[in-house]
């Protein structure tokens, strides 16, 4: 599905249509709608830890949250070789609004949230054999 960026991915201001994907339960595809890059990894992070942010009035507003039902949050990750060494981005989660195709990405205040981190080792929230 192709959404309408209401507040863009740090660095790349210039993007204003992204295609989402589905990977798997966990993992999903964010690709430039309009050109080659960026591409994104992202990770639904329901499903990594327990996550909860206030979602600022502004992007509500931008996104029209109050009156949707379909919402997805997902985080960035950077992926490496071997996976166990891929990051999580916590600090910047990107909200989707499924019905009116719009996203956002949020930038949190590290003193508000310190739990979360820019670069969280996905290793973090393998299991431990």
């Amino acid at each position: 599905m192709v959404f309408e960026v209401k507040s863009p991915v740090l660095g790349f201001e210039s993007v204003n249509k992204m295609k989402l994907e589905k990977i798997d339960d966990v993992f999903m595809r964010l690709t430039n709608a309009q050109d080659s890059s960026p591409i994104f990894t992202l990770v639904n992070p329901f499903m990594l830890r327990e996550y909860e942010f206030e979602v600022p009035a502004s992007t509500k507003i931008l996104l029209d949250l109050e009156s949707s039902k379909n919402i997805l949050t997902a985080n960035i990750m950077v992926i490496q070789n071997p996976i166990e060494n891929s990051t999580i981005n916590f600090l910047a989660p990107l909200v989707f609004n499924f019905d009116n195709q719009t996203m956002a990405q949020i930038v949190l205040d590290s003193f508000r949230y310190p739990n979360y981190k820019l670069a969280e080792p996905i290793s973090a929230y393998y299991p431990k054999e």
